[in-house]
């Protein structure tokens, strides 16, 4: 069955609707009574019925063919959009589960922590926070994706979205598509860091010291195919080097073989590594955003130092399943982007390294797909593959 497009006007308060434009065509569609009626599912009906006086079944059913079937998808469109709006006022009526995808004790973790009590007063309900970490935090938002559209399961989600659509051959969700965008609430910027014993004071000298010879150099990450390891497989590819990776578990081991020399690069987070730039055990090269950080405002990006367009953004957002109702998403983002913004919960994410950067949803989309684009390419022509 085919049916086009019908123009609709919803009228706040009683749910009437008037026709601005009807243009249809209808192939292989049954107009009798018990069709109609089969059309509109009973739960509509009854959604209707309670919220807009009353529908006449009798009536429609008698009525020709055609309008038989127009009003019968008016009734269908209605009813979708008038539980929309039901769903969204009574939002919410019990706790909101806040799914972390990754273990306790790490930035999403901190985060996610440092929000939840004043995301749980201002919602009226409890965000709770739970942990379900595991296959790159592939666990936890499979989790997601699956539940309920209702508003009452979300995830504090990271880029890592972006990159695990491509560096896992086979997920039960699609990290691209399953997902409702809320809001950026967060980035935590990477820089890439030097031994001091590199004979390259910036970017544009590591770029021609590995053009010369790249033999001595290596760089470190927490691991294989986190946006670490990523940010500096696109570094080679956009300066044209080969710098050889060195995947650890965890960003603690990585952090402590380039402070100890081990290995002569690495490209963390400045929340991370911050400290020992200060004390001198570490030289930071270039920011890996497109900006300079509010953390470091003196460290120069690696774009405006020697690797133009070069951006490598992690970041944090909220993502509710698919098809969560849009009054729910906008409640939602209203009350992540007051609680971020509220001294107490600023103050606290600022301490640990992040920097605030919120969206509208419309805008984390668009930062979802166009990270998945960027990274996939690289994922794909450097072979990469998860631990």
């Amino acid at each position: 069955m085919q049916i086009g497009v019908l123009g609709l006007g919803i009228m706040s308060g009683a749910m009437s609707a008037n026709v601005v434009k009807v243009g249809f065509s209808v192939t292989g569609f049954d107009p009798s009574p018990s069709a109609v009626a089969a059309f509109v599912a009973p739960g509509r009906r009854a959604a209707i019925s309670a919220r807009s006086g009353g529908c006449c079944w009798d009536r429609l059913q008698s009525e020709p063919p055609m309008r038989r079937i127009v009003t019968a998808m008016l009734v269908s469109a209605i009813a979708v959009i008038a539980t929309g709006l039901v769903q969204a006022q009574g939002y919410p009526s019990k706790p909101v589960r806040f799914v972390i995808p990754f273990p306790p004790g790490g930035g999403t973790d901190i985060l996610g922590r440092a929000l939840a009590p004043k995301v749980s007063g201002g919602l009226g309900q409890q965000l709770v926070v739970e942990n379900r970490g595991g296959a790159g935090g592939n666990i936890g938002s499979e989790y997601v994706a699956k539940a309920a559209p209702d508003g009452y399961t979300l995830l504090l989600g990271a880029n890592t979205l972006a990159i695990n659509a491509t560096l896992y051959q086979k997920l039960g969700f699609d990290p691209i598509k399953d997902f409702a965008a809320v809001t950026m609430l967060a980035l935590g910027p990477m820089v890439l860091v030097a031994h001091p014993s590199v004979p390259a004071k910036s970017v544009r000298e590591l770029v021609a010291l590995a053009k010369r010879d790249a033999s001595n150099l290596n760089f470190s990450s927490p691991g294989n195919g986190t946006p670490h390891h990523i940010a500096g497989e696109l570094f080679n590819r956009m300066a044209g080097v080969s710098i050889t990776h060195i995947p650890y578990k965890g960003g603690g081991p990585a952090l402590a073989d380039v402070l100890a020399g081990q290995t002569q690069l690495s490209m963390l987070t400045m929340g991370t590594v911050k400290p020992h730039i200060e004390a001198g055990k570490l030289m930071a090269l270039g920011m890996a955003s497109a900006h300079r950080s509010q953390v470091a405002p003196d460290v120069p990006t690696i774009s405006e130092s020697g690797v133009p367009g070069y951006a490598a953004e992690l970041w944090y957002g909220v993502f509710a399943p698919k098809g969560t109702p849009p009054g729910v998403i906008r409640r939602l983002h209203a009350e992540f982007n007051k609680a971020i913004a509220a001294p107490e919960v600023k103050d606290r994410v600022l301490g640990q390294g992040f920097e605030i950067w919120t969206s509208t949803p419309e805008e984390l989309d668009r930062i979802l797909a166009t990270d998945f684009e960027k990274y996939a390419r690289v994922i794909r022509d450097g072979n990469i593959r998860a631990e």
